[in-house]
Parts: structure tokens; sequence; C-alpha cells
């Protein structure tokens, strides 16, 4: 359940989306390929789990990729359950990425 809403970053410099909740940083890891991010880590401490952040992180990950004409390879089995959940970002897979929804 999604409490609050969070500012999420691109730290581009290192290569991840991150946001700060009550001292913690959380964070989705991506490396970029060409035009794809390939999301290969996402990370929510657990003394601010299961309040929806590292969905939100994972939307604003999907929203720059959107906005810039990259694709998405989930990587990381939270953004793969996460596309499955949200079949509206399959989209943002490339054409030749072995997935299963």
């Amino acid at each position: 359940m999604i409490r609050d809403t969070i500012e999420v970053r691109h730290n581009a410099a290192a290569h991840r989306f991150e946001a700060t909740v009550e001292g913690w940083l959380c964070v989705a890891a991506y490396t970029r390929v060409g035009d794809v991010l390939r999301i290969h880590h996402t990370e929510v401490p657990p003394a601010v789990a299961n309040r929806g952040i590292a969905a939100q992180i994972v939307r604003a990950a999907f929203a720059y990729a959107e906005k810039h004409g990259l694709k998405v390879e989930p990587w990381c089995s939270y953004v793969r359950t996460y596309m499955r959940r949200h079949p509206d970002t399959l989209h943002l897979l490339p054409a030749d990425f072995p997935f299963r929804h």
C-alpha cells in the first residue's frame, strides 16, 4: 500500500533512480545499453519496506524511459513482477527480450 508520494530522483552518474525515505536510500539501479535501460536491482531497506516505494521508483524509471524513447529490460525479479502486474508497461520491452507474462 502506498502511503505517501515520494520524490524520486534520477541519479544518472550512479545509474539509478533513487529516493530517500526516513533517511534510508531506496534504489532501482540500471545499466544503459544503447536505447535500453537494463534495470538489474531494486532495493528498499526493511525499515521502510511494504509502503509501495519500489513501485514508485520503478514507475519513475519507466516514465523516464518513455519520455526519452528508451526500452526497458527487467533483469530484476521485482521489475519483472511489476510488469506482469501492470501489462500497460509491456510496450517498453524490446521486441527481442524473452519475457513470459
